[in-house]
């Protein structure tokens, strides 16, 4: 395998695959590097950084290594991007981008997690990572006492809206990946506490039949750090082991 780039937005775990999941490493492996970001990273930036890991670990030089970030406002076109689900090109600056997927929204208040894993140490399936993904934001959710749940024909965590009406549900994770010499980069985003009309220049994830929603949009006042202590637990429930190591990744 190369370069593999469209398997989370574009072919949903089939349903047999939908479960929780442990993905761990190979007995003895070093922990996960586990670094927060400490200032907004421009897109560009975050691209390159992840590349060069990849390779880096790619070639036995790097430890794995999951990124939490924030962006300033901007759209993303995943390579499943439909021209016409962008719909205020003006709006905020656009990266095309080789992450699979279709139009996604990062911004303030919203966590973006870049996931670098060595799928040749734990297991050379990227569906059964991408279901992995999955169970983490799930496992991240449950803390916060909100039910994510999978969806066979959409990927990504959603939540139900009873409060909005019979059958609402809205999306409040995204997945969108690339695999390179069995290297994973991009990941995963969760709505903290974005502002959700800055979604409305997009057709999120090329699903317009439903909406978007945040922890504290559903009335769960969360801080950024605390979804980042939620998200390093539900990690090492499926993952493993990590360590915190710089603020800054390099």
């Amino acid at each position: 395998m190369s370069d593999l780039s469209a398997l989370a937005e574009a072919r949903p775990t089939p349903p047999a695959a939908r479960r929780d999941v442990r993905f761990l490493p190979a007995p003895g492996a070093p922990p996960v590097e586990w670094v927060i970001a400490d200032a907004p990273v421009d897109y560009p930036e975050a691209v390159a950084e992840m590349e060069a890991r990849a390779a880096a670990i790619a070639e036995g030089r790097a430890a794995e290594r999951v990124w939490l970030v924030e962006h300033p406002p901007l759209y993303t076109a995943g390579t499943s991007a439909q021209e016409a689900d962008l719909l205020a090109p003006e709006r905020f600056p656009v990266h095309r981008t080789g992450r699979g997927g279709q139009f996604t929204y990062h911004g303030p208040g919203q966590r973006v997690g870049y996931v670098m894993l060595d799928l040749k140490r734990r297991k050379p399936d990227v569906r059964l990572f991408v279901s992995a993904l999955e169970s983490w934001l799930i496992g991240t959710l449950a803390r916060f006492n909100v039910a994510g749940e999978r969806r066979e024909d959409r990927v990504g965590v959603w939540v139900r809206r009873p409060d909005k009406g019979g059958g609402v549900e809205d999306k409040i994770a995204a997945i969108g990946i690339r695999v390179r010499r069995w290297v994973t980069f991009h990941g995963i985003s969760l709505n903290v506490e974005p502002d959700l009309e800055h979604f409305s220049g997009i057709v999120p994830c090329g699903v317009a039949l439903h909406g978007v929603t945040s922890l504290v949009d559903l009335g769960r006042p969360v801080t950024m750090a605390d979804a980042d202590t939620a998200l390093r637990g539900a990690f090492e429930e499926v993952f493993g082991k990590t360590v915190r190591v710089e603020d800054r990744a390099g």
